[in-house]
């Protein structure tokens, strides 16, 4: 397996992590009971759960263009130091904006998200020969 899928993978399990925080913050707010029912009656999120949805959803819209990028590279043979380089890079983005987002630190989850966006045009920049 490549390096970037590699780190493709290593992204979905942080995504699985990220998800089961969301869901505990859920369950410590509503119980078990109200969160395997229909939900239709659940109290207002807590500050934190209302931050781990938003935490999840970010993650969620961001993978969108970090998955298809890895995969067209994988199915086009394209492995280089700039599509290695994004991979990393926005695998350590995530783990950094995760961090910064659900703790509700101020400022630099904005750096780490845009660390991340920089990160997939490099391998969309290698991808076409861009950046060689």
């Amino acid at each position: 397996m490549s390096v970037e899928l590699t780190y493709l993978a290593y992204t979905i399990a942080l995504l699985f992590v990220v998800v089961m925080v969301q869901a505990y913050s859920g369950l410590a707010n509503n119980g078990a009971v109200a969160m395997m029912n229909n939900r239709d009656n659940l109290k207002p999120p807590t500050l934190f759960q209302a931050r781990m949805k938003r935490l999840t959803d970010n993650f969620r819209e961001n993978l969108w263009f970090f998955a298809p990028l890895v995969l067209i590279a994988a199915v086009a043979d394209i492995s280089n130091q700039w599509t290695v380089l994004g991979a990393q890079l926005f695998f350590f983005s995530r783990i950094a904006h995760a961090i910064w987002y659900g703790f509700g630190w101020p400022a630099l989850r904005g750096l780490f998200w845009f660390a991340g966006i920089i990160a997939c045009a490099l391998i969309f920049l290698a991808l076409f020969g861009i950046i060689a």
